[in-house]
C-alpha cells in the first residue's frame, strides 16, 4: 500500500526516504459528438475514455540531513511531481515516502499567498502554515522585508504584485523560516539577474549551516555549483543519480543525441541540413553562431 508520512526530524535518519515511488493520473477524454451525445453521457456517465499517465514510475532515493539534491530533466519529466509529492500536495500511487521535518517549498507563484491580503499580512500567514508562531514570525518579519526588497509595496494587496515580486517575497519568507528542508523550482527563473544571485547567495548560506536542500531548475551551471549530488529524470524514470557533473554531463550527451537523431530525421525527409560549422567541438550542446571580433 502506498504511504506518505511527516515526521519530527530523528538525527541521523533521512529527510526524505523514496521506496519504489509512482504517482499515476487519469485523463478522460470525452468522446460526445453533440449537445446529444453530452447530455446522454451525464445521464449514463458512459462513454468516457480512461487513460492512465504516470508521470513518476518506480523512483527510489534518499536525501539524508544536511544534503543538496539537484533535479534535472527536460519538461514533462517528472520533476515537478516530484516535488509535489515530497511536501505532500500530492500522495503517492504506490510505494512507500517518509518526510522527516518542518518542508518550506517555493513550487509556484503565489502559492500559499491571499490575493486580498498585504504583503506583510501573507509574511505572517505563511509563517502559519509553516508551522511558527506569531511570536516566532515578529522576529523574522523585518528580515523577510528587508530580503524582498518590496518597499512600500510590503503593505499592498499581493494581487497588485508582478511575478517578480511574488517569487521575492515567496523566497524571501521561505528562506528565513528555517526549515529543515527547502525545496526550490525552476520559479526563481522569473526574478531578474540580480535577484536571482541573492538567492543563490542566500541558498549557500543556508546550505553552510547545515540546511538540506531539493533544487529543480534548468541552470545546470547552479546545479553543479550548489548540489552535493543529483538526480536526472525522463518520462518519470530515474536515469542516473550521483555527483552533479557527472549526472549533468549524461544528460547533456542525451540531450545532444536526441538532437543529432532529430537532424538526421529531418534531412532524411528532404529537410534541408544544418551548416556545420567549421572547428566545432564537443557534443553540440552549445553552438558558436556568431563572433563579434573587437
Amino acid at each position: 500500500m502506498p504511504a506518505f508520512r511527516s515526521e519530527h526530524v530523528i538525527p541521523g535518519q533521512p529527510l526524505v526516504e523514496m521506496h519504489h515511488v509512482a504517482r499515476r493520473f487519469i485523463k478522460r477524454r470525452d468522446r460526445h459528438r453533440s449537445f446529444q451525445d453530452r447530455f446522454i453521457r451525464l445521464l449514463s456517465r458512459r462513454n468516457v475514455e480512461h487513460e492512465e499517465f504516470w508521470p513518476l514510475r518506480d523512483v527510489s532515493l534518499v536525501l539524508r540531513p544536511g544534503e543538496s539534491l539537484g533535479v534535472v530533466g527536460p519538461n514533462g519529466a517528472g520533476k515537478s511531481t516530484l516535488l509535489k509529492l515530497v511536501t505532500g500536495i500530492l500522495p503517492p500511487t504506490s510505494g512507500d515516502l517518509v518526510v522527516n521535518g518542518r518542508v518550506c517549498s517555493l513550487l509556484e507563484l503565489g502559492a500559499g499567498f491571499q490575493p486580498d491580503l498585504t504583503g506583510r499580512e501573507n509574511i505572517y500567514l505563511n509563517g502559519s502554515i509553516y508551522g511558527l508562531t506569531r511570536a516566532e514570525m515578529n522576529a523574522r518579519v523585518d528580515r523577510i522585508v528587508d530580503f524582498a526588497e518590496l518597499g512600500d509595496f510590503i503593505d499592498t494587496p499581493v494581487k497588485h504584485y508582478s511575478s517578480g515580486m511574488y517569487v521575492r517575497l515567496g523566497f524571501a519568507v521561505a528562506i528565513n523560516t528555517d526549515p529543515d528542508l527547502l525545496l526550490v523550482d525552476e520559479v526563481l527563473a522569473v526574478g531578474d539577474a540580480s535577484f536571482q544571485h541573492k538567492c543563490l547567495a542566500a541558498i549557500q548560506d543556508y546550505r553552510a549551516a547545515g540546511g538540506t536542500l531539493l533544487l529543480v531548475s534548468h541552470d545546470l551551471n547552479a546545479i553543479q555549483s550548489t548540489c552535493t549530488h543529483a538526480v536526472w529524470l525522463e518520462h518519470g524514470l530515474l536515469q542516473a543519480e550521483g555527483a552533479p557533473i557527472d549526472v549533468v554531463m549524461a544528460y547533456l550527451a542525451e540531450m545532444a543525441r536526441k538532437e543529432d537523431v532529430a537532424r538526421s530525421e529531418r534531412e532524411g525527409a528532404g529537410g534541408v541540413a544544418e551548416p556545420v560549422m567549421p572547428g566545432r567541438w564537443g557534443n553540440g550542446a552549445i553552438r558558436i553562431t556568431r563572433r563579434v571580433m573587437g
